[in-house]
């Protein structure tokens, strides 16, 4: 049982770790606005938790501390497609992957070994076995500057991109002394199939909505990732469960509690050996889930011999269809995030849903994609164009205006959030990560 959140922000550190889940992964990468405050708080965060003394005060005065016994610490690493400006090696910013894992590595390695625990994390964005030997280099050169014993790191891939799940195996191989498993990171791997199929003509999703864990190449891609991780001895994590609980109204709360049940039984039963959550509030509903279909530790001894899972099945694509209300939602989501993360914010509270860039990411590619394809039509036949969503973009930020406030709006960064979106969708050339062209708005 496992507990996400950005490492930048004290009182939600200190409470995942208090949270009773077994692990919490500090997060630099899509749950954090990459801030240069909000990274080095984030380091000065995780270094003071790994010592036992981060407190916070809030303004209202409430004082937040660790307790006696907190949950295991991982921390993500921002991916190698970033870049942090404000550290130049040779006059060029230094791979943003190497800032935050270095940074860490350096001032944490050895008090975590001291303490019984490790240097232990998790890799995003992977595409290639490449990639992850990159890391397994890293990791050695790491442990051997400090004098610490090869295979003390210990690792676990996100397999979030389309193409890394083609290379599952090969991945753990090149990892393998420092492999602790694999985890299927769902929104992003969406967005991945969206940006590397966006101009196939056989490639196209319906709404976000549509695409459950159910749909074929869904299905396929952890039903696969849980059998190569047993084959190999090490975890399966499942995917993230965004629902937060909603305190004003018990009928939505039970609905939404529902829905992360569900999700979790189709995991434990699938095989998974551990899953992860947003918000403390779900721990408890997620641990007794696996509690009662899993007994032990893990399931590894579930080889799952039974399942057979071809190249062809990570590419059956659902059917379905688009509506304007879809349409609408991606667009909204994608203006709310994209402010949230100017401001300095990385994890947001959308919809009832806890969300991260990866979400934006699949709502600003859908909409580049329905613009494009000659599928990209609405229910009553409405061709969706650049136009139609330029339309309805104003549409709902009038609906954030009116929600907020003339005052509030204005204090925002709604206008730069805009010229952004417009950017990402209008663009013909696919820009690869919003957080790209986005770092450069941020201080």
């Amino acid at each position: 049982m496992e507990i996400t959140g950005p490492a930048g922000d004290t009182k939600m550190v200190i409470n995942a770790l208090n949270s009773g889940a077994k692990v919490y992964m500090a997060d630099f990468e899509d749950a954090l606005s990459p801030t240069f405050e909000n990274v080095l708080r984030g380091q000065k965060n995780l270094r003071e938790a790994v010592r036992g003394t981060l407190t916070y005060s809030a303004p209202d005065g409430k004082f937040y501390k660790l307790n006696a016994k907190t949950a295991t610490l991982v921390v993500r690493p921002r991916g190698w497609h970033l870049v942090e400006k404000h550290f130049l090696v040779d006059h060029e910013p230094i791979s943003a992957s190497l800032f935050d894992f270095g940074l860490y590595f350096f001032h944490n390695a050895k008090a975590l070994i001291e303490k019984g625990s490790g240097p232990y994390f998790y890799l995003p964005k992977l595409e290639s076995r490449e990639e992850a030997r990159l890391w397994n280099d890293v990791f050695l050169f790491a442990q051997e500057e400090l004098g610490i014993p090869r295979g003390t790191i210990k690792a676990t891939v996100l397999i979030e991109t389309i193409t890394a799940a083609f290379e599952a195996d090969e991945i753990l191989y090149e990892l393998r002394e420092h492999s602790a498993g694999l985890n299927c990171g769902r929104w992003d791997y969406i967005f991945s199939a969206i940006k590397k199929f966006r101009r196939h003509e056989d490639f196209f999703l319906p709404d976000r909505a549509q695409v459950t864990m159910e749909v074929p190449f869904m299905r396929a891609y952890t039903l696969y990732v849980v059998k190569v991780c047993h084959k190999r001895n090490v975890h399966a994590i499942g995917g993230m469960a965004a629902q937060i609980p909603v305190k004003d109204d018990p009928e939505a709360n039970e609905k939404a509690f529902a829905k992360v049940r569900k999700d979790k039984e189709r995991e434990v039963k699938d095989g998974f050996d551990g899953s992860w959550v947003a918000h403390p509030g779900l721990v408890p509903a997620v641990m007794e889930v696996f509690d009662r279909h899993m007994p032990g530790p893990n399931q590894i001894g579930r080889k799952r011999d039974d399942v057979t899972v071809k190249a062809e099945d990570l590419l059956r694509w659902p059917d379905g269809n688009i509506t304007e209300e879809g349409l609408r939602t991606n667009i909204s989501v994608a203006l709310q995030y994209i402010e949230a993360w100017l401001s300095g914010k990385g994890a947001v509270p959308l919809f009832r849903l806890m969300e991260d860039a990866a979400t934006a990411e699949i709502s600003r590619a859908q909409v580049w994609q329905w613009i494009r394809h000659p599928k990209g039509k609405l229910e009553d036949g409405r061709k969706i164009t650049l136009d139609l969503v330029r339309q309805l973009m104003q549409e709902e930020l009038e609906k954030i205006r009116e929600t907020l406030g003339e005052e509030t709006f204005r204090q925002k960064r709604f206008k730069e959030a805009e010229e952004l979106f417009v950017k990402l969708i209008e663009e013909d050339e696919f820009i690869e990560f919003l957080t790209v062209p986005g770092y450069d708005y941020l201080d």
